[in-house]
């Protein structure tokens, strides 16, 4: 007689025990799938709970983290595809090179996930699976917290966002003000340790309501509380203007793109409104003082002066604008006065084109807005992603603007958004945040995870996040993490409402990273506690 057929989840785990640093390899391209626009969350708990059972059994510590670090490479590199994008926009470097330059960045991103496999292996590989994988989920939001501000930080994307639900509720995410994002990554991990002892023990009820309980909660409503009725007291109108990437530095466009900016502004009724317009929505310089040779680059208008009070006649008297913008800040190079670095700002412009306020972004894309190590890379032919020779200045930091009858509004520019516990001025909350963008540069993948990890940050403040971007994707989100209104990609259009009321500080708006970190430490305790019992 011929033997039965294998079991195919037999044959997997013997194909996986042969072939370690493929699997895991597999695994995190698998995991990578959670985020959006795929959102094949289900993968990717499986991905995770297969890499804990993988790693607790490598052999030592450093063969742990080595397949830590293929996971990472593997699943980082797939998750930020994105980015290569944004090399099909620079002429001066071969539109290869983002094939080449992202999974390059992610060998050292990956970094931090092996740390976390060599740490959990460490302390906890004579456990079982449970207390090793909650050791495992301490070191992960450590680690993932470590990625977030280690030379500068780039922590995109977060695990947790894999638990963040679709754009009508906040999923597992509706935990980010008692946890933090990076903690809610270590929750996605001890979820996916359940998992995997659940599988290895076969213990397949509580897999099934470990499954069951997990996808209850990523589907679940959004919170019912009177938070929805409400629309607060200040009108908006939010304009996504599309202006695709190649066209927003050509100079010939500069006037057809305020004709259609203005068209999309003028005001439909008297009242009082906020009106938001994205990252690089206007070429010119709107502050005077710089040499007349640096407006004469700008559009027709030239004087600035002239380029703000159009503005206003745009505008209306009853409206306040925010706008992306560039500032130069001038020296003194060879005895004349030459532009020596620049800001990306959000203005605040009223009806007369006077300037009210001004923020300057200060979380910086490495290698788009400046060029690290520019005294190598240059000479080899380097340059930026974003045209112009002279790198960003960085502001200080998240800053709130006092704009009277128009609340105060706390500014992330782009990426800023993504920085968990890092969007705020804690001394002086403001009532929304506004976040423009250019998103021209991210291809499919990017902008809708830029616009998942906004939703994390309002859920996690308890704040409206208003989202105004050049080719989309724009969108309300209130302080559920709720979309309330969007302007799909590809699209001209304004969208007009009330701004979404802020909630009370939630504990991480008054704990910050702390919190996170707190977790992490609960579960170290946690897993040392189930090792010494050995019940599980």
């Amino acid at each position: 007689m011929s033997d039965s057929p294998a079991n195919p989840v037999q044959s997997g785990l013997a194909l996986a025990q042969r072939h370690p640093r493929l699997t895991v390899l597999m695994l995190g391209a698998l995991a990578a799938l959670g985020y959006p626009p795929i959102g094949l969350w289900p993968i990717a708990f499986l991905a995770l709970a297969a890499l804990i059972a993988m790693v607790r059994q490598a052999g030592s510590a450093k063969q742990a983290g080595l397949l830590g670090w293929l996971f990472g490479w593997a699943h980082l590199s797939v998750a930020n595809n994105w980015i290569a994008t944004a090399f099909t926009f620079q002429s001066e470097m071969p539109q290869i090179l983002g094939w080449v330059a992202v999974p390059l960045l992610c060998l050292y991103l990956a970094v931090y996930p092996a740390m976390a496999a060599y740490v959990a292996h460490k302390f906890s590989k004579q456990s079982s699976i449970v207390p090793f994988g909650l050791m495992f989920a301490g070191a992960w939001i450590v680690t993932e917290w470590l990625r977030s501000w280690v030379f500068t930080g780039y922590p995109w994307p977060p695990v947790g966002l894999i638990a963040l639900g679709n754009w009508d509720t906040p999923g597992l995410a509706r935990v980010l003000p008692w946890m933090g994002t990076y903690a809610l990554s270590g929750l996605v991990i001890v979820i996916a340790a359940f998992l995997a002892w659940s599988f290895a023990s076969k213990r397949w009820l509580m897999g099934g309501m470990t499954a069951a309980v997990t996808a209850l909660a990523m589907m679940w409503p959004a919170p019912t509380s009177n938070l929805a009725a409400q629309e607060g007291s200040l009108r908006y109108t939010l304009v996504q203007p599309y202006f695709p990437q190649d066209e927003i530095h050509n100079a010939s466009q500069y006037e057809e793109q305020f004709a259609r900016l203005a068209g999309l502004s003028v005001p439909n009724t008297m009242d009082q409104r906020l009106l938001l317009w994205p990252e690089s929505a206007i070429p010119d310089y709107l502050r005077a003082g710089y040499p007349a040779r640096y407006y004469l680059r700008s559009t027709a208008a030239a004087d600035p002066d002239f380029a703000r009070t159009r503005i206003g006649n745009v505008i209306g008297e009853q409206s306040l604008l925010l706008t992306g913008a560039t500032d130069l800040e001038m020296g003194q190079v060879l005895g004349r006065t030459r532009a020596v670095g620049a800001h990306n700002v959000v203005t605040a412009l009223d009806g007369n084109g006077d300037i009210q306020a001004n923020y300057s972004k200060a979380h910086l894309v490495p290698f788009g807005e400046y060029l690290a190590l520019r005294w190598l890379l240059e000479p080899l032919g380097a340059t930026r992603l974003v045209s112009g020779s002279i790198d960003f200045i960085p502001g200080p930091g998240p800053q709130t603007l006092e704009l009277g009858d128009w609340g105060k509004a706390g500014i992330q520019i782009c990426y800023e958004i993504v920085f968990s516990g890092q969007v705020i001025d804690p001394e002086n909350r403001p009532d929304y945040i506004f976040n423009p963008s250019n998103d021209g540069w991210f291809g499919a993948w990017g902008p809708p995870q830029h616009l998942a990890q906004a939703r994390m940050r309002a859920i996690e403040e308890g704040l409206p996040v208003l989202r105004s971007t050049t080719t989309g994707i724009s969108a309300v989100v209130d302080a559920n993490g709720v979309v309330r209104q969007y302007i799909g990609a590809g699209d001209a259009a304004a969208i007009e409402g009330m701004v979404p009321p802020a909630k009370s500080p939630t504990v991480f708006a008054r704990a910050g990273n702390g919190l996170a970190l707190a977790w992490a430490i609960v579960l170290f305790l946690a897993s040392f506690v189930a090792m010494r019992w050995r019940t599980v």
